[in-house]
C-alpha cells in the first residue's frame, strides 16, 4: 500500500473535520455540512457529465483507476539497470541467441518481448518501432485515465457553482422569512463547498499521483529500449551502464556499485 497517498487523504480530511468541530458547538455541526440536495447537484452532476464525455466502459475504468494511487508502483529502476547490465553480460560472453533462456526468468512482459525480438534477429529499428508504439498505447491508457480525474477535477467546482446558484434563487423566492434566510444561504454555498472538496481532496491528488506513477513507468520503459538496442548493437556492458545511469538523478546513480558494468 502507498503510505503517502493513504496518509495525505486522511490527514487532509481529518483536518476539514476539526476545523468544523474547532468552533463552540464541537462536533455536533457537522450536521450543517450535510446535505443530501446539494451533495446530489456537485457530485451527481459532475460525475453524470463525465459520463455523458466518455463511453461506459471509460467511465467504469476512471472510477476503478483511484484505486491505483494506493498502490506502491512494483518498479525499481536500478533493479531494471542491474538486469538489463546482466543481460548484456550473457549476450557479450555467450552470444544474442543465450538471451532466449535468461528471458524465461523474466517478470516484465516489456523487457522480455524485447528481449525475444533481439533473439530473432529483428532488426534495430524495427525492434524500437515496436517496442515505442507499444509505449505510446500505454501512455495514451494512463493518460486516459489522468484525465478523468483532471475532468472531475474541474466539473466539481462548476457543478457546485451550479448548486450555489440554485439555492439563492430559492431563498431569494422567500425573503419575506427574516429567519430562514441565513440557513437557505448556508445551504447553498455548502455546493460551493462540496465541489471544492471533490476537486482538490480527491480528484486533483488523484490525478497528479496517477501522473506521477506514469513518468516513472514510461522512464524505465525507455530505459529498457535503450539497453536492449544497446545489447543488440554489440556495446560494451560498461558503456550500456553508463548510458543508462544518465536516466537517473546524480544521487541515484552513486547507489549503482561501480562493479556491475560488466568486463570491458
Amino acid at each position: 500500500m502507498d503510505l503517502a497517498s493513504i496518509l495525505g487523504l486522511v490527514i487532509c480530511g481529518a483536518l476539514v473535520v476539526f476545523g468544523i468541530a474547532n468552533g463552540d458547538e464541537g462536533i455536533a455541526a457537522m450536521k450543517y455540512f450535510l446535505d443530501a440536495p446539494s451533495a446530489l447537484i456537485t457530485f451527481g452532476g459532475a460525475f453524470c457529465c463525465i459520463l455523458a464525455c466518455n463511453s461506459i466502459q471509460s467511465f467504469i475504468g476512471g472510477l476503478k483507476s483511484i484505486t491505483l494511487i494506493f498502490k506502491v508502483p512494483a518498479i525499481d529502476t536500478q533493479i531494471i539497470i542491474k538486469k538489463i547490465i546482466e543481460l548484456s553480460n550473457v549476450a557479450r560472453k555467450e552470444g544474442l541467441l543465450s538471451l532466449e533462456e535468461a528471458a524465461a526468468d523474466l517478470d516484465d512482459a516489456f523487457l522480455k518481448k524485447g528481449i525475444l525480438l533481439i533473439v530473432d534477429g529483428t532488426d534495430p529499428e524495427l525492434v524500437r518501432g515496436i517496442l515505442e508504439t507499444e509505449l505510446d498505447c500505454l501512455d495514451g491508457r494512463h493518460k486516459e485515465k489522468i484525465g478523468f480525474w483532471t475532468d472531475v477535477a474541474a466539473m466539481g467546482p462548476a457543478w457546485g457553482m451550479i448548486g450555489t446558484l440554485v439555492g439563492l434563487v430559492l431563498m431569494l423566492q422567500n425573503l419575506s422569512d427574516a429567519a430562514a434566510i441565513g440557513p437557505n444561504m448556508a445551504i447553498a454555498l455548502i455546493t460551493t463547498l462540496y465541489g471544492s472538496l471533490l476537486a482538490n481532496w480527491i480528484c486533483t491528488p488523484t490525478a497528479t499521483k496517477l501522473k506521477v506513477n506514469h513518468g516513472v513507468e514510461m522512464m524505465v520503459k525507455e530505459i529498457m529500449i535503450e539497453g536492449l538496442l544497446s545489447i543488440q548493437a554489440g556495446e560494451n556492458p560498461r558503456v550500456i551502464e553508463e548510458k543508462l545511469k544518465s536516466f537517473l538523478a546524480p544521487k541515484d546513480r552513486a547507489a549503482l556499485t561501480e562493479n556491475e558494468g560488466g568486463e570491458g
